[in-house]
């Protein structure tokens, strides 16, 4: 009877081992089949689960950052008499800093911020009053202004740029952080040149 009952112990034991491994199977059998799903589903999430708060101060700031860069070069483009040199720089300011604001505005919706909370005046923002005063200004005036306003934008950029290179985690965001800290850096160096020769 002993001989029986031990049997019957090690079948049920033996039964509970296939029903655990066939669900564990069946797991392991759809995986591959789910997989695809499994792939792409975090594709999505991991641009939000991959930014941490650096990456996010860092794109919120930067948006009306290069916004307002963009303002700056439209305004001043409209000026007659302007240096071609300076209005050249311009072009190249406002054509690479619309499409990133495109970038960083598409990283705020798949994140789920909202960026418009209000404006920060930090990282080398404009005022309301400078901006008057380089729209007042003539082509003459505008040209030493425009250089001198937005010297003090890029340094404040890349001030930010360099903050999210250092802290920053998503590793899309930071890249674009190094290319805007690059371009800039350079840029700045080409205004402190034309200040003096203005």
């Amino acid at each position: 009877m002993k001989t029986i009952n031990r049997a019957l112990g090690v079948s049920a034991l033996a039964l509970a081992f296939v029903v655990t491994g066939c669900s564990a199977g069946g797991s392991t059998g759809t995986t591959p089949a789910a997989s695809p799903g499994i792939t792409a589903a975090p594709s999505s999430a991991p641009a939000s689960s991959e930014a941490n708060a650096a990456d996010e101060m860092f794109v919120t700031m930067m948006l009306p950052h290069h916004q307002q860069a963009v303002e700056m070069s439209e305004m001043v483009l409209e000026k007659d008499g302007l240096d071609p040199r300076v209005a050249d720089l311009a072009e190249r300011i406002r054509d690479a800093q619309a499409p990133e604001i495109e970038q960083l505005q598409g990283w705020l919706d798949e994140w789920g911020v909202d960026a418009s909370g209000g404006g920060h005046s930090g990282g080398g923002m404009m005022s309301e009053d400078d901006m008057q005063a380089l729209q007042d200004a003539d082509g003459a005036e505008a040209g030493p202004l425009f250089l001198q306003q937005m010297l003090a934008h890029h340094e404040g950029a890349v001030e930010m740029a360099e903050t999210e290179v250092a802290d920053g985690q998503h590793p899309d965001v930071v890249a674009l952080a190094q290319q805007i800290a690059d371009a800039q850096s350079a840029e700045i160096a080409e205004m402190e040149q034309l200040l003096t020769e203005l």
